[in-house]
């Protein structure tokens, strides 16, 4: 017999009463994707700003939500989601409501067959390309197992910084060698996403054709951090961490939409 519910059990958790508003969760469906100022939420949910602001703070009290001061302009701020731990609410709501609801295996990614099954192309974009982006790009690369074909460039390309090869080295990844590069380079060349990790490269990144998904990730330039090599290493970690978090996140998105769309494409794994 299973035994009825506790009387504490009869709320549903604070997740699940935040999202279940419908312009909150349109809130999240769109920071989910992308990060976004409040201007550009009350144009997407067609609100006015009065409310949407209610709705973030809202979001802001339940821990889901951060806003960052815009380093394009410092009267405006961007709306985060922090998905991971999005997850582990939901996680966790699941498992108040039956043990039985826990979070199955991920699907496999990368080498089927002796092949790479190419999901997607990526580009990362930043100021200099000299770590948020670079970062960026390799991360991609090792944690789809080589499945998402990842670039990165710059607006205003610089050398690439110490600190990001050293992170990087760290979690078994070699930048040593790569060249920061122009996002002139890529100029006419096909991507599936367009991703922005700096708000001024946002404010000036081309169009590309083929109308590739643009994503914005409001991620702050380690490079900017006053200080040492030694000094500033925690801030390159923390981008490092970051980036590994919601590129995670990408990529289980990538695949789902793959699935899908019926898209299958295949390459030879190198020797």
């Amino acid at each position: 017999m299973i035994a009825p519910a506790r009387s504490d059990e009869a709320s549903p958790p604070r997740f699940l009463q935040l999202a279940s508003h419908p312009l909150r969760w349109r809130l999240l469906s769109e920071l989910a994707r992308s990060d976004r100022r409040v201007g550009e939420l009350c144009d997407l949910a067609g609100q006015r700003q009065s409310l949407i602001s209610y709705h973030l703070r809202q979001l802001r009290d339940g821990g889901v939500v951060s806003a960052r001061r815009s380093l394009a302009d410092g009267r405006d701020s961007y709306y985060v989601l922090d998905l991971a731990c999005c997850r582990e609410l939901l996680v966790s709501a699941g498992a108040s409501l039956h043990p039985g609801l826990a979070p199955g295996a991920r699907s496999p990614v990368g080498h089927e067959h002796g092949a790479v099954r190419t999901l997607a192309s990526v580009l990362f974009l930043c100021t200099g390309n000299s770590a948020r982006s670079q970062m960026a790009e390799a991360l991609a690369e090792r944690m789809s197992a080589g499945a998402v074909q990842a670039v990165s460039a710059g607006s205003h390309p610089k050398p690439l910084h110490a600190n990001a090869v050293q992170v990087m080295r760290e979690r078994g990844i070699d930048l040593a060698g790569r060249r920061s590069k122009h996002l002139s380079e890529f100029a006419g060349r096909r991507f599936d996403y367009v991703v922005s990790l700096c708000d001024r490269v946002r404010e000036v990144c081309p169009e590309f054709p083929g109308i590739p998904e643009t994503i914005h990730w409001s991620i702050a330039d380690p490079g900017r951090e006053p200080g040492t090599d030694e000094e500033t290493l925690p801030a390159f970690e923390r981008a490092a961490s970051e980036l590994s978090i919601r590129i995670g996140f990408l990529i289980e998105a990538i695949k789902q939409a793959t699935i899908q769309s019926g898209g299958d494409r295949t390459c030879p794994t190198s020797s």
